[in-house]
């Protein structure tokens, strides 16, 4: 099966659907330097043992798991595949860590906690605002 960037970007949908909305802290205690290497190197930093879920020339993709919290790990052969992969999940909301050629896609709070391990810099998905929602966290909200 060819991986596509709308598939990758649903996966990243999917696990911030499994995980709910999230807000937390503001993720602006010591930073470190940003982290480098491959997938299974930062998920060590973070002490996850990567579910992967995508395994190709251009982008590598597993699901990490912090107590009952799911999160996605991706990395990218180029910068340019990472920044339009990045684009196109924003649409899907969520709060996504970057670092070169690698993003964390989960729970505010989750993320700020990996930053505090991995670096990188703190990103927002788009925010769908409008009417309202039914049950549950259906919609993004900040």
């Amino acid at each position: 099966m060819r991986l596509t960037r709308p598939m990758l970007a649903a996966a990243a949908a999917a696990v911030l659907a499994l995980t709910g909305c999230g807000s937390g802290g503001d993720g602006e205690a010591a930073v470190p330097r940003t982290a480098t290497g491959s997938l299974e190197h930062l998920a060590a930093e973070v002490r996850c043992e990567p579910n992967m879920q995508a395994d190709a020339d251009t982008v590598r993709q597993a699901i990490c798991e912090r107590g009952d919290e799911k999160y996605i790990l991706a990395t990218f052969a180029t910068d340019r595949g990472q920044r339009e992969w990045i684009n196109s999940a924003k649409d899907y909301g969520g709060h996504y860590l970057v670092g070169r050629k690698w993003v964390a896609v989960g729970h505010e709070d989750v993320m700020a906690d990996l930053r505090g391990r991995l670096g990188g810099t703190l990103e927002q998905g788009t925010l769908h605002g409008g009417g309202p929602h039914s049950a549950g966290h259906a919609g993004h909200g900040g």
